[in-house]
């Protein structure tokens, strides 16, 4: 039996997060998971706390040092977290 209205899976769950208005949840979810790779081990070990809000990312390091040197790699930082989650996920980067 065939079926006019057939859609993958993918386009179902998809639609559903849509509607639902879970997709930019999913968003922050995976680019809170891709951190650490993005960054590395050692920054990720100085990381104390991770949020997003409005596409903000909120990063609280435990080291001065650290924070200084990343605000000169923000604009890469958030190229390479929006790469790893396949769309734009992060305008912004705050360190505290």
């Amino acid at each position: 039996m065939q079926h006019h209205n057939e859609q993958s899976l993918g386009k179902v769950i998809q639609e559903f997060l849509r509607v639902n208005k879970l997709e930019s949840k999913l968003s922050d979810v995976r680019a809170l998971d891709c951190w650490p790779k993005v960054v590395g081990p050692m920054i990720s070990k100085h990381t104390i706390d991770l949020r997003i809000d409005k596409k903000t990312l909120y990063v609280r390091l435990d080291s001065d040092a650290i924070r200084n040197e990343l605000l000169y790699a923000k604009s890469l930082i958030i190229k390479n977290m929006n790469n790893e989650v396949g769309k734009e996920a992060i305008i912004e980067i705050v360190f505290r």
